[in-house]
């Protein structure tokens, strides 16, 4: 199949690709400028950039920028012997120069929102805005009926979605469920499977918090990792309205998406 039908078929599918293409080739090499290979973020891979240990390596190099989201020129020295500042050298013996472009094709990041009341459907609303990819989980199907805007939306205990699909490394997750006792399961689950998010927030007040890590530290020990946990969730903005604390929680995860500092992490723990 063409390689930009297959484009087509997972942009549709809300699946990240990778676009590997050949821009430039000084000297012996398997393969000629142009040619294209796509990875997606599922592992199937379609195209070639010339074979083996180059097109190894770009597969493997578009692990981390799918990862990451990020698109980037590589330089590869197709010559185990020598060395190029600012290459990557590879165990072959055509002698050539190649430089690959990797180009990102997905949403800016994948975002989990759990919980569709007034302050999760205000921070879909400001999130779609931008490109990101939004799902939102919510059990009471009066609430789930109204949800609009998603780019998907799952009517399933909140817990529930977690043990039947996780949530994928890099992305990004909101708590904002109707109960604190929902926010802890959810919590729970996400550290039961040792999941990795870029970013899980929790709507909640600072007392809440407190009984929040106190559960916590009694159910996973002082030494489970919070760093990527923000709670209360959104800059200190001190607007208090749906709207507001959506944005606050929207610039917040901007400032973590640029590895921007001076919020707080954990206000005041």
């Amino acid at each position: 199949m063409n390689l930009y039908q297959k484009l087509l078929e997972y942009s549709g599918n809300k699946i990240p690709v990778m676009m590997v293409t050949v821009v430039t080739k000084v000297g012996e090499s398997p393969v000629d400028v142009g040619k294209k290979m796509l990875v997606a973020g599922n592992g199937d891979a379609f195209g070639t950039v010339g074979g083996g240990a180059l097109e190894y390596s770009a597969r493997e190099s578009c692990k981390k920028f799918l990862k990451d989201g990020t698109s980037k020129v590589v330089k590869y020295v197709l010559n185990e012997g020598k060395v190029i500042e600012d290459a990557t050298t590879l165990p072959m013996v055509c002698g050539g120069v190649v430089e690959l472009f990797f180009e990102y094709i997905g949403a800016k990041a994948y975002v989990t929102i759990f919980g569709g009341g007034h302050c999760g459907q205000a921070l879909l609303k400001v999130l779609k805005t931008m490109d990101y990819h939004v799902t939102v989980v919510e059990s009471r199907s009066e609430v789930f009926d109204v949800i609009s805007g998603a780019d998907r939306k799952v009517n399933m205990n909140y817990a529930d979605f977690i043990d039947a699909e996780g949530l994928a490394e890099g992305s990004y997750a909101i708590i904002s469920t109707p109960s604190h006792k929902y926010d802890y399961n959810v919590m729970y689950k996400v550290f039961e499977h040792n999941l990795k998010p870029k970013y899980i927030g929790m709507l909640c007040s600072q007392e809440k918090l407190k009984d929040f890590l106190e559960q916590t530290y009694r159910d996973f020990g002082k030494d489970i990792d919070l760093s990527n946990f923000y709670s209360p969730i959104g800059l200190n903005t001190g607007g208090g309205s749906p709207a507001e604390i959506a944005i606050s929680i929207a610039a917040e995860m901007l400032a973590v998406e640029y590895g921007k500092e001076g919020h707080n992490h954990l206000r005041d723990f």
